[in-house]
């Protein structure tokens, strides 16, 4: 498997050597090899670069992405104390998904609208999806 330098890494994952760097020095990503000096990633690292991205734009918090790629994800089966997080996590990313499923279903109704005022449209809209409030 060849191995890649930090901008091959970086170029691939969309993301800057710096933060690379930074990822390591905070324990997301493992220590890499050094040849002559320089960083030395297997392909392997894209994963796991994917899995931070992705929970990243879902709202975990660096910490809690330490804790899923180094303490949960490696593990057969999580701790109970893990457990603890993974459940309270599945609770925000429903909360969140329902907000973001409300929220299009809104534009959706708004981009549909016939109403010349665009306000009063929003308005009725957001309390059909009970978004805003009753008078």
């Amino acid at each position: 498997m060849p191995e890649m330098t930090i901008s091959q890494v970086a170029r691939q994952a969309g993301l800057r050597p710096s933060t690379l760097r930074y990822y390591e020095e905070i324990g997301l990503l493992p220590t890499a090899r050094r040849r002559s000096g320089q960083r030395r990633y297997d392909s392997s690292i894209l994963q796991r670069l994917a899995v931070i991205h992705t929970a990243r734009q879902a709202g975990f918090t660096l910490n809690e992405i330490a804790i899923l790629v180094n303490d949960i994800i490696p593990n057969p089966s999580p701790s109970p104390q893990w457990r603890d997080l993974l459940e309270r996590k599945l609770i925000e990313l429903s909360t969140l998904l329902s907000h973001v499923q409300s929220m299009r279903s809104l534009l959706e109704d708004v981009m549909r609208c016939d109403d010349p005022e665009l306000a009063d449209c929003i308005y009725q809209t957001g309390r059909k999806h009970g978004i805003v409030g009753t008078d």
